[in-house]
């Protein structure tokens, strides 16, 4: 039995990094993890599972300013939640081969011997049609989104990993998605990871 790995994938919002993702693990038959990591973190700290989404990916001072009052004892909500994550994703990566999207698992898994940190990346636009013609977004409201979700995944990647989410001396692979599209794209890390780890073609099983 071949040893177990795992695939990180950070991506830009609106890259379609989250349907590749999944499109990958199909094809090689892991699982792939994302909100289930929401979910996991939710029931350990006994949270709403919107709260642990609204916090674990905020700029970490711009979000407690705005929507915590003084005096509530919150200011460790989004390290308490970055801990349980670490732990999971840990965990995960020590129980079988995996995909992992987001929250810095690239920083948390950089002494997994068997790894591949992958960026999805594409240019404004191309994110923009996306964001209209596959999530159903108004265009002021892609923009928007946009916007706020890239900041606050820079920050919060930031804050606990201590170099850009797109740096490249931290990532093996960076795609741009406009280039193939979601087939495409999965196509190609397929093949890389299959080569990188020596894995029976699994595409045609």
């Amino acid at each position: 039995m071949s040893e177990k790995f795992v695939i990180t994938i950070a991506r830009q919002f609106g890259s379609l990094g989250r349907p590749i993702a999944r499109l990958v693990s199909e094809k090689l038959g892991i699982e792939y993890y994302d909100r289930d990591i929401v979910e996991m973190t939710s029931k350990n700290l006994n949270l709403p599972v919107s709260t642990v989404s609204d916090v674990e990916e905020s700029a970490k001072s711009a979000f407690f300013n705005m929507n915590y009052p003084l005096g509530m004892g919150t200011t460790n909500i989004q390290d308490s939640i970055f801990a349980v994550q670490r732990k999971i994703i840990i965990d995960l990566a020590e129980r079988e081969s995996c995909i992992i999207v987001g929250r810095c698992a690239d920083h948390i898994l950089k002494d997994h011997k068997n790894i591949i940190n992958v960026f999805i990346y594409a240019p404004y636009e191309a994110r923009l049609a996306n964001c209209v013609e596959r999530l159903d977004m108004k265009p002021d409201e892609a923009r928007k989104m946009i916007a706020s979700v890239d900041k606050a995944r820079e920050s919060y990647h930031k804050y606990y990993c201590g170099y850009s989410m797109a740096d490249k001396d931290y990532k093996h692979v960076m795609l741009d998605s406009s280039l193939l599209g979601v087939e495409g794209t999965c196509d190609i890390l397929t093949d890389i990871i299959q080569k990188k780890f020596n894995l029976v073609n699994s595409k045609n099983s």
